[in-house]
């Protein structure tokens, strides 16, 4: 089934998402409408349908006079099997002693790596981001350095691959959380299919908030592989429920965000163990010291 866009530009917040409501009445109607800010400092507003058959030129004209849009820019993309485009592009990964794969790569395992299955069709979080791979090879050294938490906590768990892979250390409990639902199935599916159903909990919460998070603490390690600003604002809670000598593995961060970042966890008693960069990312190993 062929697909088309139809992008525009133009200036304001209220002008582009009023356009954006208006192209949901277009005939054909498209199947998603989007509307965000192009952010260089231009003021300037991106909206663009996507549609399963060719738009109606005349009415993208007129709704682009109607709200001072520049004309619409109409593509057709090709068609694309993304799935098999995963599977071909997505070569498994490595991160100390884990090996991260998908289901077509089974036969590449090897015999001396912990091996993390997660199918293709829920790539992100595979470990080929940096952020991933350097919250894995994080965990690594915590465990060749002796580390044994007593339960560990992955927010914003994803695909729950750090859950499963700290699961895979420790006989203790695990509990994976992501705001998002249909992150909570994907991360419950691959639990299943890894053989670690009933040794991974995996819950929806936002950040902290679920009476099994708070049952479970304090922990011997948190992962919080997010992003700066909810990494900032957990900071307190994170640290509140870390067991004295626990540590906290946090990145989706910058490596310009990360001084930042470290800074508020120390407030908060969490001090620097280690960092790590991998491209433009960095992760950080925080501890918070024996009683």
């Amino acid at each position: 089934m062929p697909t088309f866009t139809a992008l525009t530009t133009l200036s304001g917040k209220d002008q582009a998402e009023a356009l954006g409501e208006a192209m949901e009445d277009l005939d054909p109607e498209p199947t998603g409408v989007g509307v965000f800010e192009i952010e260089d400092g231009s003021g300037l507003w991106e909206v663009g349908g996507y549609f399963t058959e060719a738009p109606d030129a005349a009415g993208l004209a007129l709704l682009a006079s109607m709200y001072g849009a520049r004309d619409f820019a109409v593509s057709e993309l090709p068609e694309t099997d993304w799935v098999a485009k995963v599977k071909r592009e997505l070569a498994p990964v490595e991160a100390g002693r884990f090996f991260v794969y998908g289901s077509h790569d089974a036969d590449r395992v090897p015999e001396d790596r912990i091996a993390l299955l997660i199918e293709a069709s829920m790539a992100f979080g595979t470990g080929h981001h940096g952020t991933t791979q350097g919250c894995l090879r994080a965990l690594d050294r915590l465990a060749a350095q002796g580390a044994t938490p007593r339960a560990v906590a992955d927010i914003g768990c994803g695909t729950a691959v750090l859950a499963m892979a700290a699961a895979r250390l420790w006989d203790v409990p695990v509990l994976a959380s992501d705001i998002d639902p249909v992150a909570v199935e994907v991360a419950a599916e691959n639990v299943a299919a890894n053989g670690l159903t009933g040794r991974v909990q995996c819950l929806e919460a936002a950040g902290l908030d679920h009476p099994d998070l708070e049952a479970a603490a304090p922990f011997g390690l948190v992962f919080a592989n997010i992003l700066k600003a909810p990494l900032l604002e957990l900071a307190p809670g994170i640290a509140q429920r870390i067991a004295p000598g626990g540590h906290a593995i946090l990145s989706g961060l910058l490596i310009e965000q990360g001084p930042e970042v470290a800074t508020r966890y120390a407030e908060n008693g969490l001090i620097v163990h280690e960092t790590e960069e991998i491209g433009d990312w960095i992760t950080l190993c925080l501890r918070k010291p024996s009683l």
